[in-house]
């Protein structure tokens, strides 16, 4: 499993070196709308429905503002905005590298 060996805030991004040497930047408002939470993504029930969350996908002058390693699988960072509450599994950072 890949994981981030160095994590850096500069300016409006933070930028991951990965044990495998590849490097990924997130800008901090595309990292905050893509925030694996459920105050973003909402909760399913058990039929499936979403509850809760919202659509929103642009958070212009959002930044993050800290960062902390969450056990051996995921980073959890602290927003301008306050959000502080997703946990980013390295694979699903991973994910959005690949999408960004």
């Amino acid at each position: 499993m890949l994981t981030p060996v160095d994590v850096q805030i500069i300016g409006s991004e933070v930028a991951l070196r990965w044990s495998d040497g590849r490097e990924t930047y997130f800008p901090s408002g595309r990292l905050r709308a893509a925030s694996p939470s459920a105050e973003t993504q909402g909760e399913r029930d058990i039929l499936g429905q979403r509850h809760g969350g919202h659509e929103r996908r642009d958070f212009p002058g959002v930044t993050v503002t800290g960062w902390e390693r969450v056990g051996n699988y995921a980073l959890r960072f602290d927003f301008s905005d306050g959000h502080r509450t997703g946990l980013y599994s390295y694979e699903y950072l991973l994910q959005l590298a690949d999408q960004m």
